[in-house]
């Protein structure tokens, strides 16, 4: 294994932490259901964000080894199904970051070029910045990681103050004119008719906990740290969801709640459209548009790191494995990741000519593969709790092994539920017609079936031809007795 150099402290492990989970993209999205949603955001901290946090805890400080929940899933369930959920994890960053950039687009042209706004004159153009992006996110991977983890770092905090700032601003915004939308105790409580609607989103915005373990061989002591920022974090990103959310709702009427450009519109109903208020609206703008920017490249480093280590335990392509050579960092697997964005950002525009559902067609596919790999992480704290009952576990979940399976047991089935209803065809604006839900299908099922062929090719024995057996038999050529020193296999 590569020697590597601890360079994420505890502000660092927190803030990475921030960046990963609280997303601004999606704010708008959750919000646009109405009052309903404080209700099921608060369910879903105390039913889901809070067990996740806990079964997190236990796997990264039991195993805190650099791959995260690579690791986790391999001693758990073995090889096999750890590749195959290493590739889920991986692959889904290539398909989520064109619905992060459409949304940048859509912002940056709100914001400085209104020619380009409207679609689908505009679409084109706002693809091409989407590109940019994609490979500028590759670029910050690519850097040494003391330097790139600064890029994420001041992306949380950005996240934290724009945040902070509507909930803040909404309230005022309440005082003096009056609340945008209707909210009391009654409207507050959630409907469970319209489950479909509520869940996958608010799920997804609570997910990340287990990114940062990906490099825990990068951590200063991991063992104390992680936990440590998890729990900081965790509160932080709870409060600050809910606040945000009560802010926009003050300040914005739900009709005028879009999925791309709600979130200047909320700046501007807080703000004004003159004088001081449009300068801060440009400055929470172009905060905002940073975010997005962050959003990937933290998980570019996270999900990419993941695939790079079971890479180098030939669970995944050798190829994925192949780091840069001076900074260490997995440059094969960038570089991927940054070209399966870009053919899915062209194809899927080839077929969509509306914005919002082009936006949410992607995000929704890649939302789908991106909940698969908790399918398989929250069991492994239970099965490893049998397979491994004397390793030593510095933090342990509270309440002994039944209150284990049942913290397992909701959040896998929350996760389950919130992956099946992201292809239901009525999920916040998305229309319930086959020009969303065809190219949706289309790439969950793409890259579902790439991921198995990968799994199966990498499963198989090597070809046992003499011309091929010098070259892919090395490994085991080496560590078998019965062969020469030299190790070759006709030796």
């Amino acid at each position: 294994m590569t020697a590597r150099k601890r360079v994420m402290g505890l502000l660092d492990v927190t803030l990475f932490t921030v960046s990963a989970i609280l997303v601004i993209d999606q704010l708008t999205a959750s919000a646009s259901i109405g009052a309903d949603t404080i209700g099921w955001w608060l369910l879903a901290i105390v039913f889901f964000f809070v067990p996740y946090a806990l079964i997190t805890a236990e796997l990264a400080t039991t195993y805190p080894e650099q791959g995260g929940i690579y690791v986790w899933t391999k001693r758990a369930f073995g090889s096999r199904w750890a590749a195959r959920n290493t590739y889920w994890y991986w692959v889904n960053v290539g398909l989520w970051m064109p619905s992060v950039f459409l949304l940048f687009a859509g912002l940056f042209c709100q914001l400085f070029i209104n020619n380009w706004t409207d679609w689908p004159a505009g679409k084109w153009p706002q693809i091409a910045i989407a590109l940019a992006l994609t490979w500028a996110v590759v670029g910050v991977g690519i850097m040494r990681l003391e330097i790139g983890k600064w890029v994420n770092n001041l992306g949380a905090i950005i996240k934290a103050v724009i945040i902070f700032t509507l909930g803040a601003g909404g309230i005022v915004f309440a005082i003096r004119h009056g609340s945008a939308n209707t909210i009391h105790a009654g409207n507050l409580l959630p409907s469970f008719g319209v489950t479909k609607t509520y869940l996958p989103v608010i799920v997804y915005l609570l997910m990340g906990f287990e990114l940062v373990s990906s490099m825990a061989g990068e951590v200063k002591d991991p063992q104390k740290q992680i936990p440590r920022a998890i729990f900081t974090s965790g509160a932080s990103i709870a409060f600050l969801y809910l606040f945000a959310t009560v802010g926009i709702l003050l300040a914005l009427p739900l009709g005028r709640l879009e999925l791309v450009q709600g979130l200047v519109e909320t700046f501007h109903a807080i703000f004004g459209r003159s004088g001081v208020g449009e300068v801060v609206v440009y400055a929470l703008g172009i905060g905002a548009l940073y975010t997005y920017f962050t959003n990937m490249t933290t998980w570019t480093m996270g999900a990419n790191r993941a695939a790079a280590e079971a890479a180098s335990e030939r669970e995944l392509p050798e190829v994925l494995g192949r780091e840069h050579p001076v900074h260490k960092t997995p440059l094969a697997a960038l570089l991927i990741t940054g070209a399966v964005s870009t053919f899915v950002l062209i194809g899927s525009a080839i077929f969509i000519n509306t914005q919002d559902n082009l936006f949410f067609a992607i995000f929704a596919a890649s939302s789908v593969i991106f909940l698969l790999p908790y399918l398989l992480m929250f069991p492994a704290v239970v099965v490893l709790r049998g397979k491994d009952p004397e390793r030593e576990r510095p933090f342990q979940i509270p309440g002994g092994t039944v209150v284990v399976i049942g913290l397992a047991t909701l959040t896998t089935l929350v996760v389950a539920a919130a992956a099946v209803l992201f292809v239901w065809p009525e999920v916040p604006k998305a229309p319930a017609e086959w020009s969303y839900t065809g190219p949706l299908l289309a790439i969950v099922v793409g890259a579902l079936a790439v991921g198995e062929l990968i799994v199966w090719r990498m499963s198989r024995p090597p070809a046992p031809a003499a011309g091929r057996r010098e070259r892919h038999g090395a490994p085991e050529a080496q560590a078998a007795p019965s062969h020469s020193p030299a190790g070759g296999p006709g030796a």
